[in-house]
């Protein structure tokens, strides 16, 4: 069954659940897609074990549509029909995606709430679409320190000087010799040593005017070049923002336990001539959308 259509006669309730936890109202949206008709198929309760299928898509811009997870293969391999989101990652193989097992359902699942809430007295085999926004349903907004500033115009020294150590770090796999000229393992431009000695290494970075390469995952262009610094631009514009991913070589420690080196790219003001990196995951502030289907139900 395609999870995003529904088969046969059905008859579309709109139900909108209001949550209160800690003074802080959440309002969670969801389509039942049900029989005409008595009877029917059983429908989940709270302590049910159960089996789900599901398609996890934002409900909001900028990347709005887009899959961030999902228990079903086909979605996973089908980026024509489901476009995934910029951290959105393929698990494995076949095996890798079988439905989400819920044991207890309610709130000791381990779930959030917005999607255990949603399960709740759909029937087996039939689809739900649960929109969850940001709030004690779903994911609390952004954590402000796990943003970075950073400039769109910046600059860099032209000849630096590294300690033999410090060098063998910075470029692996190079052998420090007077005159020698390699390829920079940042930016991909022509380096040049000057000298080297047992104490230092003097390197020259050797870009022309308008060089482009993409050292953090979009454009960085030359846009100039003295005898003491090299200024580069980042291509990025305000349509950038929310569908740039990016990297850093260093990383931030964003409550986990070791640096998250990916960041998407949040925001980009002109005015201030600064960008954005978000190393927040991107499900964390965002309203989310799950199409759901209840695979096996045991009370």
């Amino acid at each position: 069954m395609d999870e995003r259509r529904f088969s046969g006669t059905v008859l579309l309730i709109l139900i909108v659940v209001v949550l209160v936890a800690g003074g802080v109202g959440a309002g969670v949206l969801y389509v039942v897609t049900q029989p005409k008709g008595g009877g029917g198929p059983p429908t989940a309760q709270l302590g049910d074990n159960l089996t789900v299928n599901y398609i996890g898509m934002f409900g909001g811009t900028p990347q709005v549509g887009r899959v961030f997870d999902t228990s079903l293969y086909s979605v996973a391999t089908n980026n024509a029909s489901y476009p995934k989101s910029l951290e959105f990652a393929l698990r494995g193989g076949p095996s890798t995606y079988t439905p989400l097992a819920v044991n207890n359902l309610g709130p000791s699942s381990g779930l959030i709430g917005g999607f255990w809430q949603g399960l709740l007295n759909l029937p087996l085999n039939q689809t739900r679409i649960v929109t969850i926004p940001v709030g004690p349903s779903g994911y609390w907004p952004v954590n402000q320190s796990c943003l970075v500033s950073e400039p769109l115009v910046y600059s860099i020294p032209t000849v630096r000087s590294y300690t033999p150590t410090a060098f063998s770090g910075l470029f692996p796999g190079i052998q420090p010799t007077t005159g020698l000229t390699f390829p920079d393992p940042t930016y991909f431009w022509a380096d040049t040593i000057l000298s080297q000695n047992a104490t230092a290494v003097v390197v020259e970075n050797l870009p022309t005017v308008g060089y482009t390469s993409s050292p953090f995952g979009w454009g960085v262009t030359v846009t100039n070049v003295s005898a003491t610094s090299i200024q580069l631009t980042n291509d990025l514009s305000p349509a950038s923002a929310g569908l740039v991913l990016g990297h850093s070589q260093t990383g931030m420690d964003c409550g986990s336990t070791t640096p998250k080196t990916q960041f998407i790219v949040s925001s980009v003001d002109l005015a201030t001539g600064t960008f954005t990196e978000n190393y927040n995951p991107e499900t964390v502030g965002a309203t989310l959308v799950f199409y759901m289907t209840i695979v096996t139900l045991s009370k």
